[in-house]
């Protein structure tokens, strides 16, 4: 996708998520985000998630104490379509492209 077509899409609606999941073993409980994706505007933020969810649910609970815990934040936030950082990233990427079109008119 070129910068045009995503400043498109974001400006249309689309959004960049990621998806929160949790693992434990025993005692040991991992809370980890998912990659980032690009929503676009229509489809479901919440569908892209169910991996990420299906995960905390089978293998999120299992450790003490932070398993329980762990386990409903990341739920919360899948269920909610996923934490959007749309932002972040469009301010971070801004400069790069800049720099990119500066370079290639030289």
């Amino acid at each position: 996708m070129t910068d045009d077509q995503l400043r498109f899409e974001i400006n249309r609606g689309g959004r960049f998520v990621y998806y929160q999941y949790c693992v434990s073993v025993i005692i040991i409980t991992f809370r980890r985000n998912s990659p980032i994706y690009f929503i676009k505007e229509g489809e479901s933020r919440t569908s892209k998630g169910v991996p990420w969810t299906l995960l905390t649910l089978l293998a999120g609970w299992w450790g003490i104490p932070f398993g329980p815990i762990f386990s409903i934040q990341s739920l919360i936030t899948n269920f909610r379509g996923g934490k959007d950082v749309t932002n972040q990233l469009v301010i971070n990427v801004q400069p790069a492209a800049a720099a990119r079109t500066a370079a290639g008119a030289q």
